[in-house]
């Protein structure tokens, strides 16, 4: 795919793991396209990009000079995966697990998203929670370009919180509606102050966010994990439960990971999904 020639490209030095074909398709996001030459358009922190992984640089085609620290932040790429692969390898299946998910970061995405877009993913599947996401953007989020196209960024929850059960109709997600709405006026209105969740404990994120209506403790992970960077959250999905059934039937303490029980889970998970062992 060729660059516009008025296009900016921020290049990122990234010696360390990174592999955006896992990246983007473990479950953590849903807002990232692969093109037809390998790249992947995205649209995240309310700005879109097209993203190529070349030798050791990342290039980021579409992305300020100015915003090389939001980005670098995003991908998490001050932290080395390698060295915590090593870390998390205390048996033979999480040695494979980590191996064949060398590669996966853990993004730091926008609390709201990741909140609503785990509302969203309740009993469903990926390719139906991002046409879901999709459909909510093209609903009321801001319009930004890229290369000559027109992206929409994901609303905010004031944008959310100002729509009505029947404008969500479009969305088709049935029972999630509500709780999506009411997810978006509760922070809206300052009731739940995902910043403060952030900088608390991972105790108080999971109970604040198990306090709204129709999130439970995975979907309350999800968005811990994958929204307010609380990497210690161990999700458990019918795939981790596979997975512990069959390498861990008398139980496992997600403890024993130390403060990267997230990360640990996301290579149990892709290996679990895709190796089906």
């Amino acid at each position: 795919m060729e660059n516009p020639a008025d296009c900016e490209v921020l290049v990122l030095p990234c010696a360390d793991d990174f592999d955006p074909d896992k990246i983007f398709s473990c479950g953590q996001c849903f807002r990232w396209n692969r093109c037809t030459d390998g790249s992947y358009t995205g649209v995240a922190l309310g700005r879109a990009v097209r993203l190529e992984k070349a030798g050791d640089c990342l290039y980021l085609y579409g992305a300020a000079q100015a915003d090389a620290d939001l980005w670098r932040s995003y991908f998490d790429l001050d932290r080395s995966y390698a060295a915590i692969r090593r870390q998390l390898g205390i048996d033979g299946y999480m040695r494979a697990c980590t191996e064949y998910g060398a590669g996966i970061r853990i993004l730091r995405q926008d609390s709201w998203e990741a909140l609503c877009t785990f509302i969203i993913s309740q009993c469903n599947n990926i390719p139906r929670i991002t046409r879901i996401v999709e459909t909510l953007c093209a609903l009321c989020g801001a319009e930004v370009r890229l290369e000559g196209r027109a992206y929409r960024t994901f609303p905010s929850p004031e944008a959310v919180a100002s729509l009505s059960l029947e404008a969500l109709a479009p969305l088709r997600c049935g029972y999630r509606a509500p709780y999506i709405l009411n997810a978006a006026r509760t922070i809206s209105e300052g009731r739940l102050d995902l910043s403060a969740l952030r900088a608390g404990s991972t105790q108080q994120a999971l109970e604040a966010l198990c306090a709204l209506d129709g999130v439970g403790l995975k979907v309350a992970s999800c968005a811990a994990l994958f929204g307010l960077q609380k990497l210690d959250v161990f999700p458990v999905d019918v795939w981790m439960k596979k997975a512990l059934r069959a390498h861990y039937p008398a139980g496992l303490d997600p403890q024993v990971f130390g403060g990267y029980a997230g990360i640990a889970q996301q290579y149990m998970f892709h290996y679990q999904r895709l190796n089906g062992r």
